[in-house]
């Protein structure tokens, strides 16, 4: 599925907007199969603005801009999982459902941990 021309920027670009579309496909689930609109709500937050800093890094002002909205990216990311993971403790989300948008989550932490660090060390 080609979404627009900015996926052509790299795989973070690609790899956050996929990600951000599947927690809000995730978060619509949520709330008209499963009733819960609190976590839903904390968990489309923190992983749509993955996708949101990632965007905003791309225009940062400096090289010190970019490696703060990155990490900023990276903490949501994280956030998101904890989130990902309660739902999945909770019995939100099935087993499958929790393994495959976690291995995507894993993967986004992963891919933003090596821009920050790499960002950082050509500073």
């Amino acid at each position: 599925m080609r979404v627009d021309s900015d996926l052509n920027k790299g795989p973070v670009y690609e790899k956050s907007f996929r990600f951000a579309l599947r927690i809000v496909r995730l978060s619509q689930f949520l709330q008209a199969e499963r009733k819960e609109y609190v976590l839903s709500k904390q968990v489309l937050r923190s992983g749509t603005a993955v996708g949101a800093l990632v965007r905003e890094a791309e225009h940062a002002e400096s090289k010190a801009d970019f490696v703060h909205k990155m990490s900023i990216a990276l903490k949501e990311a994280n956030e998101t999982l904890y989130w990902l993971e309660l739902l999945y403790q909770a019995q939100y989300i099935e087993k499958e459902a929790y393994l495959s948008i976690q291995k995507d989550n894993e993967e986004m932490l992963k891919l933003l941990i090596s821009i920050v660090k790499s960002s950082k060390k050509t500073n």
